[in-house]
């Protein structure tokens, strides 16, 4: 809970006024059945009309205030759950921007997009519902318990018979049904992944005619998921009959001992009356916490996945010798230093084994390899996207633990395999990589990247709307687009993993001649299948297994290495 108090910060004066008026409304709701009874027995049974006048009139009156101080209740604690869900989302939000790669590993997409939604949204409803409910049941039930065993403390032992009763059965049902809870939100999140894997690959579905496969499997998971939602609804609904029947059996026992008692002449019939209201309150004040109890045996699972978000410790965090010195990147120098890497800690073989380079201040060094040879993974490690197992990586002879994030990350620039662009303009887009760019900048980046010319054969040019991730554009159009984007940044080391593979020889060819000219001085990594699109590099490291079998210029490697021979023949045959 104190991981939560944060998040309530904004709300404290509605904090106090939404169980200050639960309180005047039970005070207000508890007396009216004493005054009823009041009524029977000394103005109904007495035949006075004034004194039935003058205290119907009091109940109005308490009636309204009762309406009121509920009105207010209900506004003041959907107040402080809207805004706590809010403020709760936000700061899972935040929290999730700063996950290092390795921490986003742990979750997928679809689980946190879950998570900040239906999670959130049934911890909205339990504090909610706690607002109105939490406080109202134990103080009615309070509240009527002491005035039942005033009026009668014989008949009140039915009510330390029937709570015991209750509270047994609401246990022994809500400690069945809650492990169906958390099971329940795991097949929503296949059911979310699976629904967000195919709107993300719907034209790959299309071309292969695969909707039928797709149906079938959304319908695998929507079954899971109800099927499980049966279970656990099905446990939890048994608590209302049993309520019922206990409120019932409740209520015929007070009527035939009361009726006794009322023949014997020591008991009133508006007394009876009050008992049996009471009574009922106690009975519903258990039935109001049962709910509730219900709920946050639900929301105990929703708490556990939103709570795993906030207690996850990032990886990758500046060190405080980082944010002392506050290191800039100067000229771009990167160094391996015996590093090794693997994914997980307890995992048993390494992805990067022995890594040991040297790239000089604004060097063109292209990776090669087979797939799987660990060519982006070993790129990922200069912006701390993940941090050695051990070893070192270093820049401008210092190392990249010693820059912190904004300062590392801000100098280099790194456009990934995966092209991603945001819903918005083609100038907006451009512009995410560098708020402050002016017109002619944009322009002069989209040229280096061989993306003016097909911007301006767009309707709007600069100005047309892009599709989410981009939609409406090619995928070489968008390597271009995110290559703009990047080298509009003017980075001290540009690093391009894959990011033409879409884009044909004669335009790379354009973009590398580019690149040559008005990149000068800008340290470039260059991941890569086709020869053609390395063979001008001052340096290519060729990668195998994770580990470097050879280094040096594309005529050196041709003559001095066997699997670089191997890769060139075989692409000269195609």
């Amino acid at each position: 809970m104190k991981k939560y108090l944060p998040f309530f910060a904004k709300y404290k004066k509605a904090l106090i006024l939404a169980p200050l008026l639960v309180i005047i409304d039970v005070i207000c709701e508890i007396v009216q059945p004493f005054l009823m009874s009041k009524i029977v027995d000394l103005g109904v049974k007495q035949k006075d009309l004034t004194y039935i006048l003058h205290t119907g009139g009091f109940m109005v009156i308490l009636s309204l205030v009762a309406i009121a101080a509920n009105v207010g209740n209900i506004y003041y604690s959907s107040q402080i759950s809207v805004g706590f869900a809010a403020e709760l989302r936000k700061g899972m939000f935040s929290k999730i921007q700063e996950f290092s790669f390795s921490n986003l590993d742990r979750f997928s997409s679809a689980s946190l997009t879950t998570r900040m939604t239906n999670d959130v949204n049934i911890i909205q409803n339990v504090i909610m519902m706690s607002l109105r409910l939490l406080f109202r049941a134990p103080l009615m039930l309070l509240f009527a318990v002491v005035i039942a065993v005033t009026i009668n403390a014989g008949l009140a032992i039915i009510i330390a018979v029937a709570i015991p009763v209750l509270a047994i059965c609401m246990y022994v049902i809500l400690h069945k049904g809650f492990p169906f809870f958390e099971k329940m939100q795991q097949k929503l999140d296949r059911v979310n992944a699976v629904v967000q894997e195919n709107l993300v690959n719907v034209r790959v579905v299309k071309s292969f005619v695969r909707e039928d496969f797709e149906k079938k499997k959304f319908g695998y998971a929507n079954d899971e998921l109800r099927a499980m939602a049966v279970k656990a609804s099905g446990m939890v609904v048994l608590i209302m009959p049993v309520m019922q029947l206990v409120m019932n059996l409740s209520v015929v026992a007070i009527v035939w001992f009361g009726g006794k008692a009322i023949i014997a002449g020591t008991f009133q019939v508006g007394q009876l009356m009050s008992f049996i209201t009471y009574i009922t309150q106690i009975l519903m004040s258990l039935m109001m916490l049962s709910m509730i109890i219900m709920t946050f045996s639900r929301a105990e699972a929703s708490s556990d996945r939103v709570l795993e978000i906030l207690n996850t410790t990032i990886d990758i965090v500046d060190s405080p010798a980082a944010k002392e010195k506050n290191l800039q990147v100067g000229l771009g120098k990167v160094e391996f230093r015996n590093v090794f890497f693997k994914y997980h800690a307890d995992g048993t073989e390494f992805v990067l084994k022995n890594i040991n380079l040297v790239i000089k201040p604004g060097e063109t060094v292209a990776l090669i390899g087979a797939t799987g040879a660990a060519k982006s993974t070993l790129v990922q490690l200069i912006p701390r996207l993940y941090d050695v197992t051990s070893g070192t990586v270093l820049i401008d002879d210092v190392d990249v633990r010693d820059y912190t994030l904004p300062n590392l990350r801000n100098n280099l620039k790194l456009v990934l395999q995966q092209n991603e662009l945001f819903s918005g303009t083609v100038r907006q887009n451009l512009k995410w990589g560098n708020q402050k760019a002016t017109d002619d900048q944009i322009i002069t980046a989209a040229k280096d990247a061989q993306a003016h010319d097909f911007i301006m054969s767009l309707p709007e040019q600069y100005e047309t709307i892009l599709g989410q991730s981009g939609v409406n554009v090619s995928g070489g159009q968008k390597q271009r687009l995110c290559i703009a984007r990047a080298i509009l940044r003017k980075p001290v080391i540009l690093i391009l993993d894959d990011s033409t593979s879409a884009v044909d020889t004669i335009t790379e060819a354009k973009m590398r001649s580019s690149f040559r000219e008005h990149l000068k001085g800008t340290t470039i990594f260059i991941i890569a299948q086709r020869i053609s699109s390395i063979v001008s590099a001052d340096n290519i490291v060729l990668l195998d297994n994770g580990e470097i079998i050879g280094t040096g210029s594309h005529d050196a490697l041709i003559k001095n290495s066997s699997v670089y021979q191997e890769i060139y023949n075989s692409q000269q045959l195609q």
